[in-house]
């Protein structure tokens, strides 16, 4: 189990993991940029860091750095991406992976296969898992109509 989980998410998404962390006796942090400061999702958290820079509130949310170095800085052994924003990220999973902290979701190697479509759906084929009937993969127009 995780004694601090950070956040990186905002509005409901991160007010819900908080209720959910706080159940289990978890402590919480949360993230947010200037444009955000008096987000109710801060105040749900037992720590709140800003992050990025005035002017770019989505930046902020998507800067991997920031979330990590915020994550080292509360010193939070897991993060959580909630949904949208970093959650489909291998570069943030990756990074948790390299700083010893806990990313709540897939690898970075499953977010980087189910990146791509194509490659997603030949390693569901090959894995023998039922796939919905497409064309292949292909640059030419006629043969995609």
């Amino acid at each position: 189990m995780f004694s601090k989980v950070l956040v990186a998410n905002r509005g409901e998404i991160a007010i819900r993991a908080f209720r959910a962390a706080y159940e289990l006796g978890i402590g919480t942090v949360a993230v947010f940029p200037y444009e955000d400061r008096n987000s109710v999702h801060r105040l749900k958290a037992d720590e709140a860091y800003q992050i990025g820079e005035p002017g770019h509130p989505v930046r902020a949310y998507l800067s991997v750095e920031g979330i990590i170095e915020a994550a080292k800085s509360a010193g939070a052994d897991a993060i959580y991406p909630g949904y949208g924003f970093l959650s489909e990220n291998p570069d943030l999973a990756a990074a948790c992976a390299r700083e010893g902290i806990t990313f709540i979701g897939p690898a970075a190697s499953v977010l980087e296969l189910t990146g791509n479509k194509a490659r997603a759906i030949a390693a569901a084929k090959a894995a023998g898992l039922p796939v919905l009937r497409s064309s292949e993969p292909s640059a030419d127009v006629d043969t995609l109509m």
